[in-house]
């Protein structure tokens, strides 16, 4: 989940730290007043709780504008590398592609109830957290190791490398690779390098480059191509997202 820079975050305080699980970042955040701001896309899945529940949120293709969300309302989440969710939550990424669904749709009963009994009872949200990383982490050993072209293929991508020099550097054709990055990354090789480019060129705005530098250091061929993408992937205006609260 997110704010208008990438997708772990959303309006009011956050906070963000490296976590334990290799790849993965643990988030916290209090809303402020509403509307809360919108959820950006960033390639990745969450593993969240809040309000006594443990909620998955996929990646997203779009702006997901949480409806309502009052004010003070916390959040603690987990928010896994491009690629690595469909190892936790035990589904393809193409069928959490735009969602927001309870753990409890994906996994046993039992399993869930556990993790949330753990959650309740841990108190702070940096215990929280800890409850999660080690849930995560319980989930990623029993998968089994990751496969070596995931990562690779996040990497390339977000770097700017074409869809048919990735496809040849791990040994796939065009097609497959479209295929299989549906499942692990909920969208075709073409729309995650575009999220990973959003990305990207919000990361390098809220640094304070100027915008045709942001345009040329984040792969787009001009400025206005930079501003059609943001709008297109982000519902608004870059300026309206770095000017946002």
């Amino acid at each position: 989940m997110g704010e208008p820079a990438t997708g772990a975050e959303a309006s009011g305080r956050y906070r963000e730290r490296p976590s334990g699980v290799a790849g993965a970042v643990v988030w916290t955040r209090t809303t402020r007043a509403a509307p809360v701001r919108p959820v950006l896309p960033d390639g990745c899945t969450d593993l969240i709780w809040s309000a006594g529940r443990l909620l998955v949120a996929g990646p997203d293709t779009g702006p997901h504008h949480p409806d309502g969300v009052p004010p003070g309302t916390r959040w603690t989440g987990l928010r896994f590398a491009p690629g690595q969710g469909p190892a936790v939550f035990g589904v393809p990424a193409r069928e959490l592609r735009d969602r927001r669904v309870p753990l409890a749709d994906l996994w046993p009963a039992d399993r869930v109830r556990e993790v949330a009994e753990r959650a309740a009872a841990a108190g702070t949200p940096g215990a929280v957290a800890r409850v999660l990383e080690r849930t995560a982490a319980a989930r990623l050993r029993e998968a089994g190791p990751p496969d070596g072209w995931t990562a690779a293929v996040a990497a390339a991508l977000a770097h700017g490398r074409p869809v048919a020099e990735v496809a040849r550097a791990v040994a796939l054709s065009e097609r497959q690779l479209h295929r299989l990055s549906l499942d692990v990354f909920g969208y075709g090789p073409k729309t995650l390098a575009r999220v990973l480019r959003l990305v990207r060129a919000l990361d390098l705005a809220r640094s304070g480059v100027p915008r045709a530098e942001v345009a040329a250091r984040a792969g787009y061929a001009d400025q206005a191509h930079l501003a059609r993408e943001v709008k297109s992937l982000a519902g608004a205006p870059m300026g309206a997202l770095l000017t946002s609260g």
